[in-house]
C-alpha cells in the first residue's frame, strides 16, 4: 500500500550543540544522521528520528551559530507536532517544567490532548497524545524511557492567506484527504500512521514569514519510489507549478516546489534510507559526506563546530 503523508520537516536553528542537546537529551530523539548541508557544506545537517529513521519520524536542522531569529507569518509552517502515547502527556508536562522549557497550557485539538512548547530558538513544537501509540516501536534514550518516547511526527500546521489552492495540492497530488474542520483549522490526513496530518490555518492579512533560526525551511512528503515522485511532479507541472529537477540527497531523492500559499514543499522518496552509509546500530555516530564532498573532508571538518 502506498503510504502518503510527511517524510520529514527541515528547519533552521541556532548553535549545533544546543540543538543536538535539546532534541537528543530533552526530547529523547535519536540522532540518525550527522552530515552537512550539501548546498553549503560548511553547515551541519542534523537528522533526528526514531530508532530506524523511518519516513514520517524525521525532523532535520541546518544549525547556524549566529543566525538571526525568524518570524512566523503567512507562507510558513506555524507548528510542528510529534506523536506520543495519550497517557504520556502528563509525564511530558512534568518533564518540560523540570527542564525549564517554555510551554503553553494543555489544550484539545481535534479531540487530542496537545502540549505546545518552544525550542531554544523559539520554534513552536507540540506533543500530541495519540490513542494506540503506546503499541508502536519507540527509541529509548538515557532520559526518556520507551513508554513515553516520541513515536514520530504527528503533523504540521501551515499559516496561509487562503487555503483553497494549497488544499487542492494536498488532495489532488500528494494523496491526502480532508478529514475534519475545527474553527479556522482544516485538517488533511494521509494513509501513513506516522506524519499523517497537515493542518491549514487561513488567517489573511498577516505579515509574511521571515526565515531565520526557529523557522521551518520546508516540509517533505513521501513518494514510494522515483516513478511515484515523477508522476506527482508531472501533475504539478500540469497545474502550472515549477518543479525542480531531481536531486540526490544520499538518503532519499528529492524534488522541490513552492505551493500556491508560499510554503516550500519537497517530495522525497522512501528509499534508500539512512542505513545506506552506516550500520543501523551506528546511525548518527560519524560525520557522513556524499562521495562528491569526501575529498574535501579535512577542510569541511576544520570549519564545523565540534559536537558529540
Amino acid at each position: 500500500m502506498v503510504q502518503s503523508g510527511l517524510h520529514h520537516v527541515t528547519a533552521f536553528s541556532g548553535p549545533a550543540l544546543r540543538n543536538l542537546d535539546f532534541h537528543t537529551r530533552v526530547l529523547g530523539q535519536r540522532l540518525v544522521k550527522k552530515t552537512v548541508n550539501f548546498d553549503d557544506p560548511g553547515t551541519y545537517h542534523l537528522y533526528y528520528g526514531d530508532a530506524a529513521g523511518q519516513p514520517g519520524t524525521i525532523m532535520t536542522f541546518f544549525p547556524i551559530a549566529h543566525a538571526a531569529p525568524g518570524r512566523v507569518g503567512i507562507g510558513e509552517t506555524q507548528e510542528t507536532a510529534f506523536r506520543v502515547p495519550r497517557g504520556s502527556i502528563g509525564w511530558w508536562t512534568h518533564r518540560l517544567i523540570e527542564k525549564g522549557v517554555a510551554h503553553e497550557p494543555l489544550v484539545q485539538v481535534f479531540g487530542a490532548p496537545t502540549l505546545r512548547f518552544r525550542d531554544p530558538d523559539g520554534m513552536m513544537l507540540a506533543l500530541v497524545g495519540v490513542d494506540g501509540a503506546e503499541a508502536e516501536a519507540a527509541w529509548a534514550s538515557a532520559e526518556v524511557p520507551a513508554e513515553h518516547a516520541i513515536r514520530g511526527l504527528h503533523g504540521v500546521t501551515l499559516l496561509l492567506e487562503r487555503e483553497e489552492a494549497t488544499a487542492a495540492i494536498l488532495t489532488e497530488v500528494l494523496g491526502l484527504r480532508e478529514e475534519a474542520r475545527e474553527g479556522n483549522l482544516i485538517r488533511f490526513a494521509g494513509s501513513a500512521a506516522l506524519g499523517s496530518f497537515v493542518t491549514l490555518r487561513a488567517v489573511g492579512g498577516f505579515l509574511p514569514g521571515r526565515q531565520g533560526a526557529g523557522s521551518v525551511h520546508h516540509i517533505a512528503f513521501r513518494a514510494a519510489d522515483d516513478a511515484a515522485q515523477a508522476a506527482m511532479a508531472e501533475k504539478l507541472a500540469g497545474l502550472g507549478l515549477q518543479v525542480t529537477e531531481q536531486r540526490d540527497r544520499q538518503y532519499f531523492r528529492s524534488v522541490y516546489f513552492r505551493e500556491p500559499g508560499g510554503v516550500l514543499f519537497e517530495i522525497a522518496t522512501d528509499a534508500p534510507g539512512f542505513a545506506v552509509d552506516e550500520p543501523m546500530d551506528a546511525l548518527g555516530t560519524a560525520l557522513k559526506l556524499p562521495a562528491g564532498l569526501e575529498p574535501h573532508r579535512a577542510q569541511i571538518e576544520a570549519v564545523l563546530p565540534k559536537v558529540a
